[in-house]
């Protein structure tokens, strides 16, 4: 097992990594709209969104994968409402690429925020 862990992404607030690969395959933990930096994107869920996409990207290539090599997510939305909106900024991050996904709402998310996505990545060819 190789832990992946990049600056260009939210260090973990817990005792888990960003990331890690097994075999050819990345699972990455869940991103909320953490900057890079910690701070809290509390923007709506399109701007959430947005930041937990760039999050996972930024897992993703320090993996030395890419968001087409991206075979599986899962979205865990606090409100199933925003569903449209979160799915349109999903949409524009993947292009024509249509990974397999899940999407549920849930109690509560931490930090309180509006989104978290996980991925499971297929490293190298495809």
């Amino acid at each position: 097992m190789k832990i992946v862990q990049t600056p260009n992404a939210p260090a973990a607030i817990g005792p888990y990594a960003q990331g890690v690969i097994v075999g050819n395959t990345l699972y990455t933990s869940g991103q909320i709209a953490l900057r890079p930096d910690g701070s809290l994107n509390d923007g709506d869920v399109v701007a959430q969104t947005q930041q937990v996409l760039a999050n996972l990207q930024a897992i993703i290539e320090a993996a030395g994968g890419n968001l087409h090599q991206v075979v599986k997510t899962t979205v865990f939305l606090k409100n199933l409402d925003d569903f449209v909106a979160m799915n349109q900024v999903y949409g524009e991050a993947f292009g024509t690429h249509t990974p397999a996904r899940s999407t549920v709402q849930v109690a509560k998310l931490p930090r309180d925020v509006l989104v978290e996505i996980e991925a499971i990545v297929a490293l190298g060819e495809i």
